[in-house]
């Protein structure tokens, strides 16, 4: 029973970071059922079971609050589905160790120059509202569909950064519009799981406590991206993607510090970084709004002086 609620706990921590950052239910949860000792092909089937009704109330809740588009949900989405499918089966048959690391490198980069990007240069708008091309979004969500599924996640962390450094689409829409193709793609991941392991090593309780979890902490989410400010989103997210990466290649073979004092150090000061980066991203956020609020004023005022000079 402990250990039931430890999951339903998890799954609600998990699709809280997920749902207002865009990614992380995956990574946290199949984390944990790894530790414990499920092998991986069966975590990442239990994983996209409880998705499947997660990512349905993300998506519905995102739908609400306005911060979906389904031009890039269905653009992103079925390409998803189908490399989510692929990599089911793959993972199902092959260990994925070597690829790991590469991943990793992969989304570390991204994952740097996201944080430099919202931190020191704010939301980019001169390309809000540019149309996301078929040719980027297809290739894209078929990649980061194969790596959600081989990886036990990834769909998030793949997808929200590349999104996010087009700056054709803004910070909450992205997540919104990753969080609802998510749906796609974990229907797709399962029933490659199902058709390849069928119920072997997946535990029913296990998927029911992770889901209510999810489900309860989904529109919650939904509603807190839509209240914090694109900027500090994007320092946030891309915090989050060094960090977790930074963890993974350094307990990996490339680095092999794991469990070592080196690698509290070097965890501890991106933590320190990425706090900072935040805090910078508030203050920017808020002269910003000063001097929105200063230019609107000056606006104003020289209306009324205007209107004054016409009426006399």
């Amino acid at each position: 029973m402990r250990s039931l609620i430890l999951l339903a706990l998890v799954g609600l921590a998990a699709q809280l970071v997920d749902g207002a950052l865009g990614m992380a239910y995956g990574v946290t949860s199949t984390t944990l059922l790894l530790a414990i000792g499920t092998n991986p092909a069966a975590a990442s089937a239990t994983i996209h079971l409880s998705e499947i009704g997660t990512t349905l109330v993300s998506g519905l809740s995102h739908w609400r609050f306005g911060n979906v588009d389904w031009k890039v949900v269905l653009r992103i989405g079925v390409p998803g589905a189908v490399g989510a499918f692929l990599g089911a089966y793959v993972l199902s048959n092959l260990a994925t160790d070597v690829a790991k690391p590469v991943m990793s490198a992969i989304l570390l980069a991204l994952g740097v120059y996201i944080l430099i990007r919202f931190t020191l240069f704010g939301l980019r708008k001169d390309r809000l509202g540019l149309p996301l091309r078929k040719r980027f979004l297809a290739p894209l969500g078929l990649f980061a569909g194969f790596v959600d599924a081989t990886g036990g996640g990834g769909w998030g962390p793949v997808g929200t950064p590349a999104l996010l450094a087009s700056g054709r689409i803004e910070p909450r829409k992205v997540i919104g519009s990753i969080d609802t193709s998510e749906f796609l793609v974990a229907i797709a991941a399962s029933l490659g799981f199902l058709i390849a392991l069928g119920s072997q090593g997946i535990n029913p309780a296990w998927v029911l406590a992770l889901l209510v979890g999810g489900v309860i902490a989904a529109p919650i989410a939904a509603w807190l991206v839509r209240k914090i400010p694109g900027r500090i989103l994007g320092s946030a997210v891309g915090g989050l993607i060094v960090l977790t990466n930074v963890r993974t290649l350094i307990r990996g073979e490339w680095v092999g510090l794991g469990d070592t004092p080196a690698e509290g150090l070097i965890l501890g000061a991106i933590a320190v970084v990425w706090a900072g980066a935040i805090a910078w991203s508030v203050r920017a956020y808020r002269n910003e709004l000063a001097l929105e609020a200063a230019t609107v004023t000056a606006d104003d005022d020289a209306e009324l002086v205007g209107a004054a000079r016409t009426a006399g």
